[in-house]
């Protein structure tokens, strides 16, 4: 943020800050219109026509499921808007680093599902209450498209017992799945339009449906923490700081990709996804890779 530039302190309301807090989720949230979400979505879309066959050590998928940030420019830059930053900042305070951004698409007519789970269940970063996640639509997304589903105040729980299925139309790392029964009418319907966005809890249960329309769901999903967060499994972690001040320091530090796959964040994304695998897949029921 350049110098003197002031944050916008009401992105969020006190009101709508409260209610974060209690339900544990806020949405629907407008942070640009439809046509500038179009944009964004066409450059993600340009990337993917362009550089499908691209020869790089990962699939151009698994570029977009994990830490997108590190490699493609356009992530970063979505990530850092400021008046996106100054809503996170009414949750988390002044000081924010991004854990990790990816692009999460469902593809039209597909069976691929989230089952019902909390993010923080597999992560190392404990049942912190200062992550944040922001879900960003760059599509319409509704029932029919498999939008998410929120447990209102269910984040007031600690991290509760999960079981991996590893299920071929699960979209998660291990296809982890709550424990827990959630009766449908417990569930609230994330549905938003293009350029809007949900915030939730690292603790909320949600999950999400397959999508039966007939376009892409396309979200752009980045988690927000704070500097006290840290990494409590793998032997280090990585984070970018973004606004503020990172005096405590848990993670290492990297710069934004100065341009699309540079050949130094590929071999960074190869260091923090070894890093971030040995927290995600600690205890797996069966051996297996992250996203590939």
């Amino acid at each position: 943020m350049p110098e003197g530039q002031m944050h916008n302190a009401n992105a969020l309301t006190p009101a709508q800050a409260a209610q974060y807090w209690r339900d544990g989720y806020l949405f629907p949230l407008n942070l640009m219109s439809i046509k500038e979400a179009a944009r964004w979505r066409h450059t993600l879309e340009d990337m993917e026509q362009n550089y499908g066959e691209a020869k790089m050590q990962r699939t151009l998928g698994t570029y977009k499921r994990i830490n997108a940030q590190c490699v493609m420019p356009f992530a970063y830059e979505l990530a850092t808007q400021p008046r996106l930053l100054d809503m996170i900042e009414a949750i988390l305070g002044p000081d924010i680093l991004i854990y990790g951004a990816e692009f999460f698409i469902k593809e039209a007519q597909s069976e691929q599902i989230v089952s019902m789970h909390q993010d923080l269940t597999y992560w190392g970063l404990g049942a912190t209450d200062h992550l944040v996640t922001a879900w960003i639509a760059l599509s319409e997304v509704n029932v029919e498209s498999g939008c998410m589903q929120f447990v209102a105040g269910s984040h007031a729980n600690q991290i509760l017992p999960h079981e991996d299925t590893f299920a071929d139309n699960n979209l998660l790392s291990r296809g982890q799945e709550i424990q827990v029964q959630v009766a449908e009418e417990n569930k609230t319907d994330i549905v938003l339009r293009p350029g809007q966005l949900s915030l939730h809890h690292g603790r909320m249960i949600h999950g999400s449906g397959p999508n039966s329309s007939e376009d892409r769901r396309i979200g752009f999903v980045i988690r927000y923490v704070s500097p006290e967060v840290m990494q409590e499994v793998a032997q280090k972690d990585y984070a970018m700081l973004v606004r503020g001040a990172d005096r405590a320091r848990h993670f290492v530090h990297y710069t934004p990709p100065p341009s699309l796959f540079a050949p130094s964040h590929l071999a960074l994304y190869e260091e923090m996804r070894e890093a971030q695998r040995q927290a995600m897949m600690a205890g797996a029921s069966k051996s297996s890779t992250l996203y590939d």
